[in-house]
């Protein structure tokens, strides 16, 4: 975790450029990458395996939570109206309650799950499907180009990605922001920054905002 490394070039864990100098802010150090916008957690403090397992652990996410569903159900409800009913998909990152991949379901859209921690079983990501979502998933990628890449091999063309992440504000908020106090987030991102994945993919954008976006695979 040294201090002392801090200052030394570090490559953006999602396009390989050399980021900035770091952000001292009061949960850690931070550094911005001005080729794809994207704000990265030092390496150094970022949790081994175990730890980040044991934090998931901590959450109360239930699949029949009322309120979890309102949550999940802002980019359910859009995600829907893009697909033909009966579409299947892949909730990539779905965690220890399957909520979205239930809700989908009963809507009339098939939905498998898979996560590394907690359905661990890659059998689903030998398919390809005509959605796949990641919801709060983006943010704790420590290798999100692979992970990505890995995502868009599993949609058909024409096929609709849904993406939930909070998008960072000005730097001058960030130190306020809740999101960075998480320490199993890695990655902050911004508008800028999905639409330099949209571009290295060749996703056609559908829809954005300030939590969810929409994506189209073109081929």
């Amino acid at each position: 975790m040294g201090s002392a490394s801090a200052d030394r070039p570090v490559a953006c864990p999602l396009c390989g450029a050399a980021t900035g100098l770091p952000w001292r802010e009061t949960s850690g150090i931070y550094r911005h990458c001005a080729c794809c916008d994207l704000v990265s957690r030092d390496p150094a403090s970022w949790l081994d395996a175990a730890a980040e397992r044991a934090y998931y652990g901590t959450h109360d996410n239930r699949i029949d939570d009322p309120g979890y569903r309102r949550f999940l159900a802002q980019l359910a409800e859009p995600l829907m109206a893009q697909l033909v009913p009966g579409t299947c998909g892949l909730d990539y990152g779905c965690g220890a309650a399957p909520a979205l991949a239930v809700m989908l379901g009963e809507a009339g859209f098939p939905t498998v799950g898979y996560d590394p921690f907690f359905a661990p079983d890659e059998t689903p990501l030998a398919a390809r499907y005509g959605f796949v979502t990641c919801t709060e998933v983006l943010e704790h990628m420590h290798a999100p180009l692979r992970d990505l890449a890995r995502i868009d091999g599993l949609l058909v063309a024409g096929g609709v990605l849904g993406l939930m992440t909070e998008l960072r504000p000005p730097r001058t908020a960030f130190s306020r922001w809740h999101y960075h106090r998480d320490p199993t987030h890695v990655g902050f991102h911004s508008g800028q920054s999905l639409e330099w994945i949209a571009r290295r993919f060749g996703w056609e954008p559908i829809g954005l905002d300030r939590r969810v976006s929409l994506w189209r695979k073109r081929h």
